[in-house]
Parts: structure tokens; sequence; C-alpha cells
């Protein structure tokens, strides 16, 4: 995969998190508010602990672990990403699988958006699900330095506290929560169903082919 679509897909998936509450009323409006408020927080959150990066990594972790984790499901989505065998799974495993799947998220994913440079985020339109009041989907864009636009959606749920989660993300129409599945099952595959051998070594790194079309890209 070029370094480019790499790096943006990355970048994404770290910052596809920051979702909170949203009131009643144009439920739909309010999530595009809510989605902008976030990001720009997030953002904020980032650049501000940026710098610790490298001089204390830990630190820098524990800062952003706090304002991610408590605005995104990570229990729902490791489990949505182990698909079938969450239930075959121990309460123990599940619970490894959550923490090893946040680790991997990070470990793999932030010097990626710590070296990506300049960029925009546009939030273009929310909508709420005309089949469930609990489902929304965001539509963004990703605006490199250089020019090139990156779409991607966002699926969202509203728990039964109200609040808003992610639990997905949609970039070049593909699928990562299922691109995330699909690994973790050819991974059970591969090691004859070793579910521990899974999780121990579990990576959030993907290889997707990008369409062709979809925006000027630029290889390293």
């Amino acid at each position: 995969m070029p370094q480019m679509i790499r790096l943006t897909l990355t970048f994404i998936l770290f910052l596809a998190l920051p979702f909170s509450a949203v009131a009643a009323a144009d439920e739909s409006d309010l999530v595009k508010t809510t989605v902008e408020k976030n990001v720009k927080d997030i953002l904020r959150t980032f650049e501000e602990q940026k710098p610790r990066f490298e001089t204390d990594p830990d630190g820098f972790y524990v800062e952003m672990e706090k304002a991610i984790s408590s605005i995104i499901d990570f229990r729902r989505i490791a489990a949505r990403v182990m698909g079938k065998y969450a239930r075959k799974a121990t309460k123990d495993q599940r619970n490894e699988f959550v923490e090893s799947f946040k680790e991997s998220l990070f470990n793999t994913y932030t010097k990626a958006i710590v070296d990506q440079g300049s960029f925009e985020m546009r939030v273009v339109k929310a909508q709420i699900n005309p089949r469930s009041d609990t489902r929304a989907s965001v539509e963004m864009e990703v605006i490199t330095s250089n020019g090139s636009v990156y779409p991607v959606t966002y699926s969202m749920y509203k728990n039964k506290e109200g609040r808003w989660y992610m639990e997905n993300v949609i970039v070049f129409g593909i699928n990562i929560g299922l691109a995330f599945r699909d690994k973790f099952d050819s991974e059970m595959k591969s090691r004859k169903g070793d579910i521990e051998a899974v999780i121990s070594n579990w990576s959030v790194d993907l290889e997707i082919d990008v369409p062709e079309g979809a925006g000027p890209l630029e290889e390293s």
C-alpha cells in the first residue's frame, strides 16, 4: 500500500473516535455539531500532548487514552471484531482482547499521526438512520496538505443513556470494521483456532486496496 494511503488510513482510524452525548430535537443537526466539536476537542488534546510523544511517550499515551477511552466503546468494537469467536471466548479472553486491540491501535497509529503533518477534517453531513433513531452516519472529508481528499463515513450508535459512540468507519466505501473482523477470522484459521495466540499477536495494521479514482494519492 502506498505510504501516504497507509498514513491517512491510520490517521482516520485513530481520530475516528471522539463522539459524546447528543440531545433530542433535530438530532441529525446535533449529531453533526457534536462531531465537529469533538473532533476539534480531540485534535486540541492531541496537539497539546504531541510534544511529549518523544520525551515522555508513556505520559502521552496516558493523556490520549483518557481523552479517547471516555468516548469510545472499545468493548463493543472489539466484540464485533471477534465476531462469532466472541461467543466461544471466555470472559477473560474477551477482556484481554479489548486491551490488546486498544494497545495495538495506539502503538500502531500514533506515530503515523504525529508524522502526518498538516491536515483538515471537515464534517459534511450527519443522517439518522430512518429505520432506527439509535443509529446515525456522519460523512466527513480528510484533506491532506497536498490536497488529497479522503471520504470517510462514521457509523454511530446511541446507548441506553443517550450517548452517541462511534462503532465503525468506512473509508472509500471500505468497511474497516468488517476488514478487522475478516482479519481476526483469517488469523483464527491460520492459527488453527488458537484464540490465545490470535489475541496475543493481534495487530490492527491493515492492507487495504484503495479503489482507482479515489483521489490524488502520493506514494513514497
